[in-house]
Parts: structure tokens; sequence; C-alpha cells
């Protein structure tokens, strides 16, 4: 009797052709598939901010709530627990960042007034009044001049500042409905989608999860490392506002390899005002502190939490700040973390399933295996 081909072949052959398909219409049609892509992530951006707020205030709010009314009887204080664990941790985020504002912002003032100043008297001294000088003649700073241009920079911080405060509320309401949320998907996944799919997707978001959770603890814990060397370091050499600058280094530091350099160049704008030599020997300083940090204290402290070898954090940092910018740097590291991870269950999976005896026909399996322990 001939054999027909089963439906499980018919369904295969269909999906493949859907697949070929949709890659072909892709790649002629790439440009327009880019401008969706970022239609959508404009579109949806202050959601994605907001997610994201919620992720890192959530390593904070845990512990927080947890210590809030942990034997409470009453009624009363469970509810008013995670309102006030959500309160906390906004009260503790933003006063550590309007602080360092406070700290550094009027030094930046004074130091811009002393850089006009000096400006102005070397102007004076070339035979060129200030007043005769027509600071509209000037490229840049005739297009500053602008109506427009002045326009479009209001829109443009207040279209960030509209976003920023959906996040800030997006973020809130996650943080106070996240066990109901995720009650509500683990249900609609579980009626739509395959068992087999809903519990491999539960187990890479717990390890995204989990892993990201560390990543922000190690990176807290590097910046205050980073800061307070700073700080040391500084008083050390004698240079100026050396606890100010150290507490701007660690905050920026938060943000990975970069965020040092932003506070570098502004503790060494600050210092410029009273030493130019001062502010190169803190440059140099900086500079240094940044290579050890960078290429010794990072890949360790934040590796270590993650269980990611230092030698793959640095190469996501490389890698995701080629793609992403800032925001690569920052999320490359977890993202690349969590991928590890996973091959790493999925490699020791395949190899205990290939030297199972199960696995194997013959006799042959009833020896030793030879295979070398995965290295992951």
């Amino acid at each position: 009797m001939e054999n027909t081909p089963s439906r499980h072949t018919y369904k295969w052959f269909l999906a493949v052709a859907i697949a070929c398909t949709l890659l072909c219409f892709g790649a002629g049609n790439i440009d327009i598939i880019a401008k969706a892509f970022l239609w959508l992530i404009n579109l949806i951006f202050p959601l994605l901010l907001g997610l994201l707020m919620a992720l890192i205030f959530n390593v904070i709010m845990f512990p927080i709530e947890k210590k809030l009314f942990p034997h409470a009887a009453s009624s009363i204080k469970k509810k008013a627990r995670r309102p006030l664990a959500i309160f906390l941790t906004l009260l503790i985020i933003f006063g550590i960042f309007i602080s360092i504002a406070f700290l550094i912002i009027p030094e930046l003032i004074n130091g811009a007034k002393i850089l006009l100043e000096i400006v102005k008297s070397i102007v004076q001294r070339l035979s060129l009044p200030a007043e005769t000088l027509d600071i509209s003649s000037l490229p840049i700073i005739g297009n500053f001049t602008k109506m427009d241009t002045a326009v479009e920079a209001i829109q443009s911080i207040a279209g960030c500042l509209v976003d920023f405060f959906i996040g800030l509320v997006f973020s809130v309401y996650l943080l106070a409905n996240k066990e109901k949320l995720r009650r509500q998907l683990t249900h609609l996944a579980t009626v739509w989608l395959p068992t087999h799919f809903v519990h491999i997707s539960a187990h890479i978001i717990l390890i995204c999860s989990r892993t990201f959770r560390h990543f922000i603890i190690g990176q807290a814990t590097e910046a205050l490392i980073l800061g307070s060397l700073c700080t040391l370091g500084m008083w050390l050499l004698r240079l100026p506002y050396a606890a100010m600058i150290g507490s701007l280094v660690g905050v920026t530091a938060l943000l990975p390899m970069v965020g040092a350099f932003i506070g570098a160049i502004a503790g060494a704008f600050i210092i410029l005002t009273e030493s130019p030599v001062k502010a190169l020997i803190f440059i140099i300083f900086l500079l240094i502190l940044q290579q050890i940090e960078g290429n010794l204290i990072y890949p360790r402290v934040v590796g270590s939490k993650i269980n990611f070898p230092a030698m793959w954090v640095l190469a996501s940092i490389i890698i995701g700040g080629s793609l992403a910018g800032p925001l690569g740097m920052l999320l490359g590291v977890p993202i690349a973390a969590s991928a590890y991870t996973l091959l790493k269950e999925a490699t020791a999976r395949h190899e205990k399933n290939t030297n199972s005896p199960n696995s194997c026909n013959t006799g042959c399996c009833n020896a030793k295996s030879s295979t070398p322990e995965s290295t992951l």
C-alpha cells in the first residue's frame, strides 16, 4: 500500500512556506518595517518606561514591604503595607537624586558665571568689547535665537516630562497590582496557549526577573564602591568638593561604563572654576579609576551577583552600547546573563538526555560516558 503524507507533514510544509513568504516580504520592505517598528516603540514608549521603572523600583520595594508589619493581624495594616512601601521607595529614590541635584546645580551655575566672566575679560583684553560682539552672527548661537528652535526645544522637554510622568504613574499601578496582573496574564496564557509553551515562558520570565533584580543590586553596589573610591582619592589628592563630586560620580555610575565619564565632565567643570591644574589632576585620576573600575571591579561585582563571567559582562556592555547606546549598556548585561543561564540549563539538560541509557538502543550507553562536563 502506498504511503500518503501525514497531516503533520502538510502543516510543516505550510508553516515553512508562510515563513519564507514573510521573510521575502520583510527583506523587500525593510524600510517600511523599520518605520512601523519605530512608530510602535514611540507609541508605547511611556508604558515601556513605566515597566522599566517598576522593575527597578520593585528591587527596593520588595525588602521594604517585607519588613513592614510582618506579623500584622489587622486588615488595615495589611492594606496599608503596599501603598506605604511604594511611597517609601519613591521617597528614597527621588530623595537621593534631588539631594544630589541641589548639591550640584548651584555649583554648575556658579561655574558657568565664573567662566562667562573669564571669557568676557579675555574679549575685553583683545580690544573687542562684549557690547559690540554680535552674538546672533555666530552660526550656532544664532540658531538658538530663532523662535522655531526655541519652540521645538520647549516641546521636546515638555514631551519628555509627559512621558516620564505617564511612565511613573504606570509603574506605580504595576507595583500596586503586580499579583493581580500576574494572575490575569497566567490565566490568559493558560487558556489560549499550549501548556508546554506556558511552562517554558514562565521559566524564562522567572530567570530574567531574578537576573535583572540581582543586576540592579550589583550595579548599585558598584556605584557605591566607585563613589567612595572617588571621594577617598580626591581627599588624598587634596582636590576640592570631594564629597559632592564623589556622590555625583556614584550616582552617574548607575549607568554602566559611561556614567562615570558623565560625572567626570561635571566634576571637572566645577573644579575648573577654582583651579585648572586641579581640574586636570581630577580628570587624570578619574580616568585611571575608571579603567580599574571598568576592567576589574565592575565585571567582578556585577558578574558575581548574576553568576555571569567577567569577560562576558564586559562583552555584553560593549555590544549593547553599540546596538542601543546607554539603554543598551543598561539592559545588555541582564539580557546576556539571562540568555547565558538559559543556555547553561539547556546544555545540562541535553547532556543528561544524551548520556541517559534510554537514549541509546545498544549496550554502549551502560559504559561510563567520556563526555567532559559543561564549562558554561
